[in-house]
């Protein structure tokens, strides 16, 4: 009898299971916070959208990044602060335990009807006090009726656009086939430049304003109109976060006098000294960093709703100089480092990022943010960049049980060893950690849209598989994701989707019987391809126009280096001297694959079965029709380093990018298509019937680059060479393709393990595959914390460039993850 091989995740709450101590590596105050804060479920904060409501109410015909930085300045002047038990990183932006925060300007014109089915909604639910639920339906959302971008948005896009985009009569619900996802995201994923507030403060960057402002022409229009409000509101902003943090001082003060614990009371003085200092002054030491830091990107997410969340950026490059210093001082030690990162994990554990529509729920589930922290990689001269730092931050992953912040190591061809091998052993542990981008694919591509070398070296991750360089970034409008299965769906129903009825959605091929050949059948799924396609641009188009209209961020623009010099706002849209840098999203691609493979291959090459017996068994879920599902699903598939069906997919990618090229100049960004899913593709499942590759109706479709769920035979390496014959080199219009591989913990285990998923991430790298990330868990765990959730809420799973506890997920999303093929061997 063979005993099966448990992660380190699983080993321990197997012992927190059957009561036996669990003898954590590293147990800091940290833990003690997460265990406080993880017990209760997330809750609505009113306050940071009450008072925005009021702030613009008083602003109406003022230049919009003026009203913002005054909301903003009205939002630190009268917000609740936060000092926190135990805390040594302070500041909080809504109440006790798990919080959510409010952005009417976004999506306001539906907080009454969404507050009601929030506490009850399947994907990511929130608590919500009768009281608050009061303010927002009598203070905050008839404010906003008729002003909101997503209502602007559905009056802009034409007809044929809507009815791909919105349900009709349901309060402009997702129809999940070209879905924007702009009204609920005031902002792509960013980074920001956090080494201008380390080494300057906010105090030094108002100064430069204060400095420009003066200088202006005062008879200029330019100047009047667009340059000196620029300027007003970043005077302001700094003025505003220098103000919201003094008052965290002031707290601090006052609970060290009440303080009856001495050393307490000490850590209470240091917090407010640090605050009094920080984030206005340039940071003297790692501790003054850390805080700084905090607050800058804390400050982010009151000022507005950026798609996963403002990322952390290139953490051991900026934070190292100060820990390097206080080290060789004497002023700290790597454990100390440590608990203070881990103090600001919890921090942002204790943020929930709050969707209103359902589609923004089910596009994050498990309450996902991820705040990518990006290590390794190399320098802006070229060389490597691991530093003791980046051996901290992975220790901290493997250490501390928190799906936040997400983790991202850069892996290039002359990463160290030893790095390789501390990232294989934090993938080990199971949580999900690190994920990987690869910098031998990212920084071919910067430079091809033109970055410079220190640039495109200097890049940091941000969101799920995005890739920023901050200072020459400029493109924040959110990007359509498109259902490719639903083309598919309606080459065989002739324009219609089932899920709809009658209704023509698509374009009218043909009947699915009448196709004479594989060819004429391919080309009718290329023009449904295309056609949504056309739609995805025609939205983008609208969104680019409409967003500056709405939306201003003075904070991400006083950090960005071109919109400083130019005094434009970062949602403008354009900012000279950028790079503008969107995709669209193909979602499915391996379901669309696998299916065309199988009716090129049993249709019209083997003639197993009919168009006709194919089109009745998707029409009746198989109901009846086993055997007709199982020749299906035994037909080549992608994920096996199979040509016939790899070639389908490089001819699917480079059609797709080839009409993004195309289209991409008319709109000024470069739109690449891209294979990075989040969750979405289970909701986007749930419209899309049966399908040709077995699957069955309204069940997820396969997710990223990675192969369709079950269907991947020849192990792991296999699934990286589908991933590389897919891809079209001759292209540079890809932005990332998403890979999920779950792996046994025996295929891994003890140093041979070890050695041999070093070697798996080299091939990797030197396939020049964008991303890849690892589940590292046994499907029993999986099934036995379906079964018995109350003892499995501390298991983190990989999802789709994040990490989420597993018991947090929708069972649709949980089945989906134990139906991918756990991976036994290399």
């Amino acid at each position: 009898m063979t005993t099966t091989v448990l992660s380190p995740q699983e080993a321990r709450i197997k012992e927190q299971i059957e009561n036996k101590p669990v003898k954590l590596e590293h147990h800091t105050r940290a833990n003690d916070i997460l265990a406080r804060v993880r017990a209760e479920k997330p809750h609505v904060d009113v306050e940071r959208g009450l008072l925005f409501t009021e702030s613009f109410k008083q602003t109406e015909g003022e230049p919009l990044v003026l009203r913002w930085a005054k909301a903003l300045y009205h939002y630190a002047e009268k917000a609740t602060v936060y000092v926190d038990k135990d805390q040594l990183i302070v500041g909080r932006g809504g109440g006790e335990g798990r919080y959510g925060l409010l952005y009417p300007e976004l999506d306001g014109d539906t907080l009454d009807l969404a507050i009601k089915k929030l506490p009850t909604r399947e994907s990511s639910p929130f608590d919500i006090d009768p009281e608050d639920a009061k303010t927002i339906i009598e203070d905050i959302a008839p404010y906003w009726k008729g002003k909101t971008f997503h209502e602007d948005l559905a009056k802009a896009l034409g007809p044929e656009t809507m009815k791909l985009t919105y349900n009709p009569d349901e309060a402009l619900t997702s129809r999940y086939v070209v879905n924007e996802t702009a009204s609920f995201r005031s902002s792509l994923q960013w980074v920001h430049d956090y080494d201008i507030v380390l080494k300057k403060g906010f105090g030094g960057l108002k100064a430069e304003a204060e400095a420009r402002l003066a200088e202006l022409d005062e008879f200029s229009p330019i100047d009047n109109c667009e340059k000196r409000p620029f300027l007003e509101a970043e005077i302001l902003t700094a003025d505003a976060i220098i103000l919201w943090a003094n008052r965290h001082a002031d707290l601090a003060e006052q609970q060290a006098g009440e303080e009856s614990d001495p050393k307490r009371a000490a850590e209470l003085r240091r917090i407010a000294e640090t605050c009094r200092w920080v984030p206005e002054h340039p940071a003297r030491t790692f501790y003054e960093a850390m805080q700084s830091q905090w607050f800058t990107q804390l400050f982010s997410r009151i000022e507005q709703k950026t798609g996963t969340i403002i990322s952390n950026g290139r953490m051991d490059q900026y934070l190292y100089p100060f820990y390097k210093a206080d080290k060789e001082a004497g002023r700290i030690t790597a454990d100390e480092a440590q608990e203070l990162f881990e103090c600001m994990w919890v921090d942002m554990a204790q943020y929930i990022d709050l969707y209103l529509s359902d589609a923004g729920g089910a596009f994050n589930e498990g309450y996902a943010h991820w705040e990518a922290v990006t290590i390794g990689g190399q320098t802006p001269e070229g060389y490597d960049a691991t530093n003791e730092l980046t051996y901290i931050l992975l220790k901290s992953k493997r250490e501390f049980p928190l799906n936040y912040p997400d983790l991202a190591a850069r892996i290039h061809t002359r990463s160290p060893k030893r790095y390789l091998r501390e990232v294989a052993r934090t993938i080990k542990s199971g949580e999900g950690f690190p994920k990987l981008l690869n910098d031998e694919d990212v920084v071919p591509l910067l430079l091809s849209k033109g970055a410079k070398f220190d640039e495109a070296l200097d890049y940091s991750v941000s969101g799920c598989a995005e890739c920023r360089m901050p200072n020459r970034d400029t493109y924040t409008s959110p990007n359509a994701y498109i259902n490719f299965a639903a083309a598919l769906e309606m080459v065989m129903y002739n324009g219609r989707m089932l899920k709809y009825g009658d209704e023509v959605l698509g374009l009218q091929t043909g009947e699915f019987e009448d196709f004479k050949s594989f060819d004429d059948l391919f080309a009718a799924f290329l023009k449904q391809q295309n056609n949504l396609l056309k739609h995805a641009f025609i939205q983008q188009h609208e969104i680019i126009r409409l967003r500056a209209e709405h939306f201003a961020t003075p904070l991400g623009s006083m950090l960005q280096k071109l919109c400083r010099d130019s005094c434009i706002d970062l949602h403008q849209p354009k900012i000279p001297g950028g790079i503008d840098l969107g995709y669209l999203e193909y979602m499915g691609y391996a379901t669309v694959i696998d299916s065309l493979a199988a009716i090129k291959k049993l249709v019209f090459e083997e003639h197993v079965i009919s168009l006709h017996e194919l089109k009745e068994a998707c029409e009746h879920n198989f109901e009846g029709y086993e055997v007709i599902r199982q020749l299906l699903k035994n037909a080549p598939a992608y994920g096996n380093d199979d040509p016939y069906a790899d070639e389908i997919g490089k001819i699917l990618d480079r059609t797709a990018q080839e009409f993004t090229a195309k289209y991409s100049e008319q709109i000024g960004v470069h739109m690449d298509i891209r294979l990075v899913p989040f969750t979405s593709h289970v909701p986007f499942g749930k419209v899309v019937s049966a399908t040709p590759d077995g699957r069955q109706a309204f069940t997820p479709l396969s997710d990223g680059s990675s192969a369709a769920q079950g269907a991947d035979h020849e192990g792991p390496t296999a699934i990286l060479l589908s991933n590389y014959l897919t891809k079209n080199f001759d292209h540079n219009e890809h932005a990332g393709r998403l890979l999920n591989i779950k792996l046994s913990p025996g295929c891994v285990a003890g140093k041979e393990g070890t050695e041999k998923l070093v070697e798996f991430i080299e091939t990797w790298r030197d396939l020049k595959l964008w991303h890849v990330q690892f589940n590292v868990m046994n499907n029993e765990t999986l099934r036995e914390a379906q079964k018995h959730p109350e003892l499995y809420r501390n298991l983190i799973v990989r999802i789709a460039g994040y990490s989420a506890f597993f018991t947090e997920l929708s069972k649709d999303l949980q089945d989906e993850l134990i139906s991918r093929n756990e991976q036994e061997a290399f």
